[in-house]
Order: structure tokens, then C-alpha cells, then sequence
């Protein structure tokens, strides 16, 4: 039986927060999906961007004829400068929180940087708080940039080890995906997606095709593709129930894996 709103705003005044009763009532309130009909890409910082032109020029092109067909929120990593800040910051015992407003500056020069190659197409990127405009920019040019690292900042949680901030542009994408309740969240690497071990140092790696999270964490893999932090909001997620990476160094694959096509690796939240 489902619980009215009535129901649900009395729990909300007479219990506290995380009161059972009311944690199962909220539960059962219906799901809205803001923007079903978009897919949020992730263009790697250090696996793409990080290569400059001979790799970002032909998925600009990609993406450029994509967005005929599909409505596009294209977030960005931050890549090997903000690794050689977060060394820097590390060294001088700075915490998480600052290091995580490093490695945002670093992810919002790519999506600028990125915003002036698509300039001609219409297509601009937008900053946190201009993620509220985003249903414009789609209904007008069905694409629109973001600076894939979550606005944390100082409120960073701290990870259980070190200082390198936990929630990086991996998750900060998969988030975006997650709360607009889109169809579809690709992450487009320099591999052809997920192995069982390192394939830039092991001979030995072999492909998997696909995976669910659970198995993942059962072979070691949380941090082998992706940041691991990404599988845990997968398995909670309501809407986005898999993520896909494909190797974006290969021409067509972000347009197949766009097409529904089974491209480089699907991880699945069960």
C-alpha cells in the first residue's frame, strides 16, 4: 500500500530523519525522471583531453554528430594537472577538502577548454550552478558541457586513507546522470573498458564484457576503470542501473555505444 502525502509530511514533523517508519514511507514515494531522454558522457581528462588534438579533435567530431540524435550532457575529467596538484597539496598535508577544489579547477579548464571547440555548434558549457539552465541548452542544441568534478569543495567527505578526494569526476558525472534520472551514463576512457588487471602493464589482463558491482568487488576491480566510489553509488542508484566505458580512442565507438550497441565493457548495478 502506498504511503499519501498526508501520510508521509506527518511522519516528516512528528520523527527524526532517519526514523525507520519514515526512511520506509519516503521510500515509497514515486520516482520523477527530470530528463529521461539524455546521456550524460564522461570524457576522460588524463585518457582523452590529456592527449590533446590527435585525440580530442575526432570526438569533438563524434560528438558534434551525435547531438543530431541524442540529447548529450557532456561532463569532463581533470587528468594528469590535477594529479601533479594533488601531489603538490598532499606533500604539504592539505586536506581533502582543498585538494578537491583543486582538482574542480583543473576539470573546469577541460570543460572550457572543451566549451571553445564546440563554440561554433552552439554547444557551451556551463558552470555548478548553471546546471539549472541545462534543459535549455538541451531543448536548443540538444548538448551542453559541465565540469564533471562534484561541487564538494571543502565539504568533501574524507576517504578512509590519504587525503586524494574520494568523489572525483568519475562519480561526479555518474551523479549528474543519477539525479536528472537519465537513460544512459558512458564513460569514454583510452581503453576498451574493463580488464582483470592493468592492460597498460600486464600481458596478461584479460577483457571483461560485461560485470555487475558486486562481482567486481569480488575480483578486487573497484578501482581498476573506474573510481570505486562510482560502484557504491551504482548499486544505490534509483534510475542509472549501468554504466558503460568505451574506448574513445577508436572512432565510432561513443556513436555505437550511444546506438544501444554493446561496445568495450557494461557494469551492472546487480
Amino acid at each position: 500500500m502506498s504511503t499519501t502525502t498526508t501520510e508521509l509530511e506527518a511522519l516528516l514533523m512528528q520523527r527524526s530523519l532517519t526514523d525507520p517508519q519514515l526512511v520506509a514511507a519516503a521510500e515509497k514515494a514515486s520516482d520523477f525522471r527530470i530528463l529521461p531522454d539524455a546521456t550524460v558522457i564522461k570524457i576522460g581528462g588524463q585518457s582523452m583531453i590529456d592527449r590533446g588534438r590527435a585525440a580530442v579533435y575526432p570526438i569533438v567530431e563524434e560528438i558534434v554528430a551525435a547531438r543530431k540524435a541524442h540529447k548529450l550532457l557532456i561532463g569532463t575529467g581533470a587528468g594528469t594537472r590535477a594529479r601533479h596538484l594533488y601531489s603538490i597539496a598532499a606533500g604539504l598535508r592539505l586536506p581533502a577538502g582543498v585538494l578537491s577544489q583543486l582538482g574542480a579547477s583543473v576539470a573546469d579548464q577541460n570543460a572550457a577548454m572543451l566549451g571553445q571547440l564546440l563554440a561554433k555548434h552552439g554547444i557551451s558549457a556551463v558552470s555548478s550552478a548553471g546546471l539549472s539552465s541545462v534543459p535549455l541548452f538541451l531543448a536548443e542544441v540538444n548538448a551542453v558541457i559541465f565540469s564533471g568534478m562534484p561541487p564538494y569543495s571543502l565539504w568533501m567527505r574524507p576517504a578512509a586513507e590519504g587525503v586524494i578526494p574520494p568523489y572525483r569526476t568519475d562519480a561526479g558525472c555518474f551523479l549528474v546522470a543519477e539525479q536528472f534520472g537519465c537513460k544512459a551514463m558512458i564513460y569514454v576512457k583510452d581503453e576498451n573498458g574493463l580488464y582483470t588487471a592493468n592492460p597498460k602493464t600486464s600481458k596478461n589482463a584479460t577483457f571483461i564484457p560485461k560485470i555487475s558491482v558486486a562481482e567486481m568487488k569480488a575480483k578486487g576491480l573497484q578501482d581498476s576503470i573506474l573510481e570505486f566510489p562510482v560502484l557504491d553509488l551504482l548499486a544505490a542508484a534509483r534510475h542509472v542501473s549501468q554504466v558503460q566505458v568505451v574506448n574513445g580512442l577508436v572512432p565510432g565507438n561513443l556513436t555505437r555505444a550511444l546506438a544501444g550497441e554493446h561496445v568495450g565493457t557494461i557494469i551492472t548495478a546487480s
